[in-house]
């Protein structure tokens, strides 16, 4: 027969261990929130100035270019950078710091102590866009969740009906060359020409909005489900760079500029 006091003693150590447990899950939670872009740490400085939109400058002069967004709202993208960053100690983390043709160290920044980037908040606010140029597939998956965060709940940039450009109207695409866009749309045909496939989104290939993807590039598309052919018919919202080849077209590089819509 166990004596009343052994049962005490089992029964603390019991709830000891439940706590610990309890603990050792919020931790894990808390190291699955971050993963997205946590990656290598490339350095450590104080937020001296912010210089645009997307850029800092440490006390030590190093410039850093935030990476993974386009920004939508530079006004207030910069107001925001600047009361949330401005003497404040970051991390920079990400896979390459080789800077930049202005010199500027591409980095993913940690507030001290913070969990997640400062891009995530800058999406989540709807100041800015995830990029098409994160190769991290789970760092990809983070960004755009707190991008669609914001388009949910219409912050930001996306409280205009402007922002996902139509991609029935070629024209309004088209006046956004050289500017970083978001378009929705179905496929109509997908069709190969050389080296080239183009996914077009109307009838006129000449007029109309349409996808290029160079056949180098065709293989990450099918490894991860996403083969040209099987696009066709199907509504997609795809983000790049708007280039003007008669129509207005955009170059797909990573399989994350494509994101499958549903009613398809």
């Amino acid at each position: 027969m166990t004596h009343p006091r052994d049962r005490t003693r089992q029964r603390y150590l019991r709830a000891a261990l439940m706590a610990a447990c309890a603990l050792a899950i919020v931790a894990c939670v808390g190291r699955a929130e971050a993963g997205g872009c946590d990656f290598e740490v490339q350095g450590e400085g104080r937020v001296a100035a912010v210089v645009d939109a997307r850029s800092l400058r440490l006390d030590d002069g190093r410039e850093v270019r935030l990476a993974g967004i386009e920004v939508a709202d530079r006004a207030k993208a910069t107001a925001m950078l600047s009361a949330l960053l401005v003497g404040r100690e970051v991390t920079l983390r990400g896979q390459d710091d080789t800077p930049d043709r202005y010199g500027r160290q591409p980095a993913y920044a940690f507030l001290e102590g913070g969990e997640k980037p400062v891009q995530s908040e800058l999406l989540r606010q709807g100041f800015a866009l995830a990029s098409s140029e994160t190769a991290d597939k789970d760092c990809a998956a983070a960004l755009m969740a707190a991008e669609a965060e914001a388009r949910a709940a219409r912050s930001g940039t996306w409280a205009e009906s402007a922002v996902i450009k139509n991609a029935e109207s070629p024209d309004d695409i088209l006046a956004g060359i050289g500017r970083f866009t978001v378009v929705e749309g179905r496929v109509l045909s997908v069709r190969q020409a050389g080296a080239t496939t183009y996914l077009n989104f109307g009838r006129n290939w000449t007029r109309d909005f349409a996808l290029t993807i160079s056949r180098r590039i065709v293989p990450a598309f099918e490894a991860a489900g996403l083969a040209p052919k099987s696009l066709e018919n199907r509504r997609i919202r795809v983000r790049g760079w708007v280039e003007a080849r008669r129509g207005p077209r955009i170059e797909l590089l990573r399989v994350g500029q494509i994101e499958l819509l549903g009613g398809n």
